[in-house]
């Protein structure tokens, strides 16, 4: 049997008839856990939650990998060819899970005598629009076709208000190329991301249409999304991809491949740092924690300074008593990291299902605060818990300047 543990669970049970100096400690040390953990679960699982939705927002306007011609980075204007034969393969890279073809052309739209610059995006029937789907605050989007027109578009809120035009209005859009081509569309849809550098220039309508104002063939395309499995295997995937791509460059083309992270360096560089305050957050609640422990040990071993000195008098070493006081702070740390995820998991799943808190989205990309979980959290828990442990080690050292003849007279 382990004579410590059970001299520490003794203690611990027996708690509350100790001197009314070491309960008010032991529990604030207790609470102080609980709360740096608390903030830690919170802090963390808002960072991760709003990592994944400004991420989950970009790819949704644009695919994980994109595969384009290099000249169409001046002229705007060169398709890619994008046969079936090379869909397929591209589809056949491991970790690609879908791969769709769409046609760009910048162009102005004129509603109420009021004009804003556009970038149409043409999508066809194997274009994945559940995203927009998730975020059309009116109207309905249509079902897109690849070889006929539609003249139908969808606006985003922004720039739908700006034009004062609502769902079921006509707009006239402009185009520029060889003259002024012009085309007439009915606004079937309004969605809001709150991603306010897409949204703000952002229109979508069938790729049959951009193909025919760009003058290309049914197999010519701005460029092919590709949707991985899994994000963290983009770096994988695109290497598979730029294989194809290559092959293809051998045939005269002159493709190539970025992740949306090259497409938007600056914005997914601005979420890499928010990695960091992940860090900052850890290193202030192992702070909090370890200085309410440590503080609330040394009140305890003050007060069982008596207890110390007669386990020191019937010959137990001083390794064999810190130990002891050691499992004490354990089942203080324990207790306090139950209580403080307990509390976490209940407030973000209550902000996840009620979203209470809300946020302003001109500034945030976002209407309330995300709230997202990850298994990291798991082994951040156990760090703070060895890591809280490890810093009593210091003042467990306190016992062996006990005396056994003055710690057995102190009351």
């Amino acid at each position: 049997m382990n004579l410590e543990l059970f001299l520490a669970r003794r203690l611990y049970s027996t708690r509350k008839g100790g001197r009314r100096i070491s309960r008010p400690a032991v529990a604030i040390a207790q609470w102080g856990v609980a709360v740096g953990t608390l903030v830690m679960f919170v802090s963390i699982c808002i960072i991760v939650g709003f990592k994944q939705q400004i991420r989950d927002k970009v790819i949704g306007f644009g695919g994980h990998i994109q595969v384009m011609s290099y000249e169409a980075l001046s002229d705007g204007a060169t398709p890619v060819r994008a046969d079936s034969a090379f869909l397929e393969e591209l589809l056949s890279v491991d970790g690609v899970e879908h791969v769709q073809p769409f046609a760009v052309k910048p162009g102005m739209v004129v509603g109420n005598d009021e004009y804003e610059g556009i970038l149409l995006k043409g999508v066809g029937s194997d274009y994945d629009l559940s995203f927009i789907k998730d975020n059309v605050i009116e109207g309905k989007l249509p079902v897109w076709s690849n070889d006929r027109p539609s003249n139908a578009v969808a606006l985003s809120r922004s720039t739908a208000g700006k034009l004062r035009v609502n769902v079921g209005d006509k707009v006239n859009v402009y185009f520029l190329q060889d003259g002024i081509k012009a085309r007439r569309m009915t606004v079937d849809a309004i969605y809001e991301t709150h991603l306010s550098e897409l949204d703000d220039i952002m229109a979508l309508t069938d790729v049959y249409t951009v193909r025919r104002l760009n003058g290309w063939d049914s197999d010519e395309f701005t460029g092919v999304e590709l949707a991985v499995n899994d994000y963290d295997m983009v770096d994988f995937v695109s290497a598979g991809v730029n294989e194809v791509v290559e092959r293809n460059n051998s045939n005269g083309d002159s493709l190539y491949a970025p992740t949306i992270d090259e497409l938007y360096p600056s914005l997914f560089a601005w979420l890499s740092v928010l990695d960091q305050t992940v860090w900052l957050i850890l290193i202030l609640v192992l702070f909090i924690a370890g200085f309410t422990t440590v503080s609330g040990l040394l009140i305890l071993i003050l007060e069982k300074s008596n207890f110390i000195g007669v386990m020191k008098a019937i010959g137990s070493r001083d390794v064999s008593i810190a130990r002891v006081f050691l499992y004490y702070s354990c089942f203080i740390i324990g207790k306090g990291i139950l209580w403080g995820n307990v509390i976490a998991v209940v407030l973000c799943l209550l902000q996840q299902q009620l979203q209470i808190v809300g946020l302003d989205p001109s500034m945030y990309y976002m209407d309330c605060v995300p709230v997202g979980f990850t298994w990291l959290l798991v082994p951040m828990n156990i760090g703070i818990f060895v890591l809280s442990v490890l810093m009593l080690l210091l003042p467990s050292m306190f016992i062996s300047r006990i005396e056994p003849t003055k710690a057995i007279k102190f009351e």
